[in-house]
């Protein structure tokens, strides 16, 4: 029997007396095992996690130079680099419980009835979630007393919550525990 051959029909290998051969080829198995998984997930994983931990240790370094400006504008009384410091919605607690808002705040810290000595912000955490900033320390200060010169120590913890906005940090609330 023979068969005649339409250049134009597609091949049929199953037809009697062909001799096209067969190209399709078989999908081979992939095995993978536990150990590559993990790797692999642990690749991508520190790939996903790496960029917002660099954007965080930034805001970090943001946060510490508005820190350490504030301690700064503190010991020199300047109410103009505090006001500039502070959201106009701060809620300014200290240890004794009085709770100032930035006005009365940055007015009390400015009258001189007291010049610091010195303020140390002891042992410094800060840690960034989103766009508020937890900062907590250990106050240790000095101050001189205007009306008679006594020197008064403190010792306390402090909270600090920065937010961001913008580009910019600012002091949102604070509050002070005696030690």
């Amino acid at each position: 029997m023979t068969y005649t051959h339409d250049d134009h029909a597609p091949l049929d290998n199953r037809a009697p007396g062909c001799k096209t051969p067969c190209k399709i080829k078989k999908e081979e198995t992939m095995t993978i095992n536990r150990r590559d998984l993990a790797l692999s997930t642990f690749a991508i994983s520190a790939l996903a996690l790496s960029t917002p931990a660099l954007a965080a240790s930034a805001d970090e370094e943001a946060v510490a130079k508005q820190v350490e400006a504030f301690r700064l504008a503190q010991i020199a009384a300047d109410p103009k680099a505090l006001g500039a410091l502070c959201w106009d919605e701060l809620s300014y607690s200290h240890s004794s419980g009085k709770v100032e808002d930035k006005a009365t705040f940055v007015t009390n810290a400015t009258d001189r009835k007291s010049t610091f000595l010195s303020i140390e912000y002891k042992d410094p955490t800060i840690k960034v979630v989103g766009p508020a900033a937890i900062v907590r320390f250990h106050w240790i200060a000095e101050q001189e007393m205007a009306a008679d010169g006594k020197k008064v120590p403190t010792n306390l913890h402090i909270l600090m919550n920065w937010q961001k906005r913008g580009d910019d940090w600012k002091l949102l609330s604070r509050a002070a525990t005696k030690l």
